[in-house]
């Protein structure tokens, strides 16, 4: 991730700027893209979000499964993307049908990506497999609550909200398992929860931030791996 390009504290293409010790234009973002997509500007409704390419392997056909525990528990949902014509119609239907909870937007838009992630509390990543995955990345840096699938390098991104992890202070997400929409439905039921307990809330979205995946990190890793090879 390029810290200078995606940084919520320096970002242009935000409503506000705002950092882990700065807060309060988190807020602004949300209201500037709630108005934006034509949804109801509510601060203390969860906004979920989908930037993505519209396919099976993405699992977005499990989100438009999943969507009414999404609108039904108080939530909202935009959608970028595009690809499958069926789930594209899907999205849209959702989104004449409610269009003050569902919103989408199609095609490749990089600014109103920056503006999704600054805006969002929950960034979807339900992925049938994920080798690495930058969605995840950029929604940790912004603040945005990872809910993906473990798999790839979604798995190696993203610490579930676990009772264990959550009073470690390790949570920065929701992970769930199996490709289905019944456990995405679970894994969004944790985030509602998450999200009736704000202090707990913001402590994990603290922590989220606060993840580094940079060259430098990776590069570090690598150099101890290669000294320990040439040491054993």
């Amino acid at each position: 991730v390029d810290a200078a390009v995606w940084n919520p504290a320096g970002d242009g293409a935000i409503a506000q700027p705002y950092s882990p010790e700065r807060m309060a234009g988190k807020a602004q973002c949300k209201a500037a893209l709630q108005r934006e997509c034509g949804l109801a500007v509510q601060d203390g409704a969860p906004l979920f979000t989908v930037v993505s390419r519209l396919t099976e392997q993405k699992g977005l056909h499990l989100v438009a499964e999943a969507l009414s525990a999404i609108v039904e528990r108080g939530g909202q949902l935009v959608v970028l993307g595009s690809g499958d014509a069926a789930l594209e119609a899907a999205f849209a239907r959702a989104a004449q049908a409610q269009p003050r909870l569902v919103a989408l937007r199609q095609g490749h838009d990089e600014a109103l990506a920056h503006r999704l992630f600054a805006a969002s509390d929950v960034t979807l990543v339900p992925s049938r497999f994920e080798p690495c995955g930058l969605t995840q990345l950029y929604a940790l840096k912004y603040g945005s609550l990872p809910l993906v699938r473990r798999t790839g390098g979604l798995a190696d991104t993203v610490v579930d909200c676990t009772l264990e992890d959550l009073a470690d202070g390790h949570a920065t997400g929701f992970v769930f398992e199996r490709f289905d929409a019944a456990d995405l439905t679970r894994a969004l039921r944790r985030a509602f929860a998450l999200w009736s307990r704000p202090r707990d809330w913001r402590a994990v979205r603290r922590q989220a931030m606060a993840q580094h995946f940079g060259w430098d990190t990776a590069a570090a890793s690598y150099l101890a791996l290669y000294h320990e090879l040439v040491s054993a």
